[in-house]
């Protein structure tokens, strides 16, 4: 069977299983819309570490063995883990993995890195390079927030535009055969850039590249978005979840009726998260608690996961560069 489809997309042939999800968040992810679907939740932002980076850590390490125990896999069962985070060189991936002792590829996708972890992942399984693997992605508000923008100490006014850095970790494990739902079918993204420049305005910036991500993945793969129950973004947030409905009219598609972004499901609108929630984070404690379960119990039957990245860094603003983005597609079905 051809597995590559159209420009950029894959069909798996022996479509890889998610066999068990975990996830951990901060206090206030924990007081939002979603509190019955986490596995843990901290009382505060850096539980017993000594830094912000520190707990990014350790949520991230809590997660990946929680998702292997949950599966009554032992963590030596792992064949390969593939995470990321927002920090430069991938700071508390690093450190959390220390802690694991499997093998390991580190990816930056920014707020797609989750994303991006199960469609390589599944590539793998489904090549018959591992039997099992462990996708995985990290973010904290104030870590995140220190290194892209300012201190939080400095009580800087954040533009209705921005969103709130969710503090948390999302961990699945992809095995080859199992219980789970299965992951059919993937679309590599590409860098989309619209000459944006503004930081706190992410979802505007990378509302184009999911935008260009589904439109190839409905190409190549023949489907129409009626599909699928339910089409996910990531994290483009109130703002880039109505750009990329009115992108979409623009094509004479109306995707309003079964599609939401995770960065809009978080947060209460009482929360001061101003346009919704962002960060590697979104998507992974969404995917691996709500979705995940609404899966399990075949409320959702097929659904298609987008991840979405902003790709700039503080050298690149600093350099008054504009933002590249780039979305990542994964298709999964009960």
């Amino acid at each position: 069977m051809n597995k590559k489809r159209g420009q950029q997309s894959i069909v798996f042939a022996s479509p890889p299983v998610i066999t068990s999800a975990a996830n951990i968040v901060g206090p206030m992810e924990g007081d939002g819309l979603l509190t019955e679907f986490y596995d843990r939740i901290l009382s505060d932002t850096l539980d017993n570490n000594s830094s912000w980076e520190q707990c990014e850590s350790a949520m991230m390490e809590w997660a990946i063995k929680t998702a292997v125990t949950k599966e009554t896999s032992a963590i030596d069962d792992v064949d390969y883990v593939l995470a990321g985070d927002l920090l430069n060189q991938l700071m508390s991936t690093h450190f959390a993995l220390r802690g694991v002792g499997r093998p390991f590829l580190g990816l930056y996708g920014a707020c797609s890195t989750m994303v991006e972890g199960m469609l390589v992942g599944s590539t793998l399984i489904d090549g018959g390079f591992a039997n099992k693997i462990v996708a995985a992605a990290s973010s904290h508000h104030d870590a995140a927030e220190r290194q892209y923008r300012f201190p939080t100490e400095q009580g800087v006014q954040r533009p209705m535009v921005s969103q709130w850095t969710v503090t948390g970790s999302g961990a699945a494990v992809i095995s080859v055969i199992g219980n789970g739902p299965r992951i059919t079918a993937a679309t590599v993204g590409k860098i989309v850039d619209m000459g944006l420049k503004d930081p706190n305005a992410m979802g505007p910036a990378m509302a184009p590249a999911a935008v260009d991500t589904l439109w190839h993945h409905f190409e190549d793969s023949g489907r129409q978005p009626t599909y699928y129950d339910m089409i996910y973004t990531g994290d483009l947030g109130s703002v880039g979840k109505a750009l990329v409905i009115e992108l979409f009219k623009e094509k004479g598609v109306d995707l309003s009726a079964n599609y939401e972004d995770c960065g809009c499901m978080i947060f209460s609108k009482d929360q001061d998260a101003h346009a919704g929630a962002s960060g590697c984070a979104s998507s992974a404690i969404v995917f691996t608690g709500y979705i995940y379960r609404l899966l399990m119990q075949q409320k959702l039957h097929r659904i298609l996961l987008v991840g979405t990245g902003s790709l700039h860094s503080t050298t690149s603003y600093q350099q008054n560069e504009s933002i590249p983005c780039i979305a990542h597609a994964v298709a999964i079905e009960m």
